[in-house]
């Protein structure tokens, strides 16, 4: 496949690490061989009242598991995230986002936040969000819940 930027960034909780996970992936290493995954931290993960399965430690070292396996051959960069945008906003190298149907509307922010630095705004790649068998989104909140498996088969 052809690169289309030369760096892309997305980011994510990844507290289980699901099909919605690896569309938005797939998506990422698709359009560029360089790509910055923002993984949330605790604190940011606290701060938005998120209740989790894994701390940050546990859920870098899946992660990396995980990128080891399914994309042995991309370069990537784990970085934490402490707010909602990361090195996206800082690295003039960043060309795109990619992100979710859900957190879309965090590329217009970005963008924003970008052109009062006097930085190039990025393009938005929108992943739509996977489904389960149900019709319904697959997230962590539906694995944790036991409503769901991974790949969105119902439990």
């Amino acid at each position: 496949m052809v690169t289309r930027f030369q760096t892309v960034a997305m980011g994510g909780t990844f507290d289980v690490i699901h099909a919605g996970h690896i569309a938005l992936l797939n998506a990422a290493f698709s359009v560029s061989s360089n790509v910055i995954i923002g993984l949330s931290g605790d604190s940011l993960v606290s701060k938005k009242g998120k209740k989790l399965w894994h701390t940050y430690q546990q859920r870098l070292d899946a992660l990396k598991s995980f990128l080891e396996k399914k994309f042995p051959e991309k370069s990537y960069v784990i970085s934490p995230l402490d707010n909602d945008f990361g090195p996206a906003v800082l690295e003039k190298q960043v060309e795109a986002l990619v992100v979710s149907e859900e957190t879309s509307p965090q590329g217009e922010r970005l963008n924003r936040m970008r052109k009062e630095r006097g930085m190039p705004p990025v393009h938005v790649i929108v992943v739509p969000m996977v489904l389960a068998s149900d019709g319904s989104r697959i997230s962590s909140t539906r694995i944790r819940n036991s409503e769901i498996d991974p790949s969105g088969k119902l439990l």
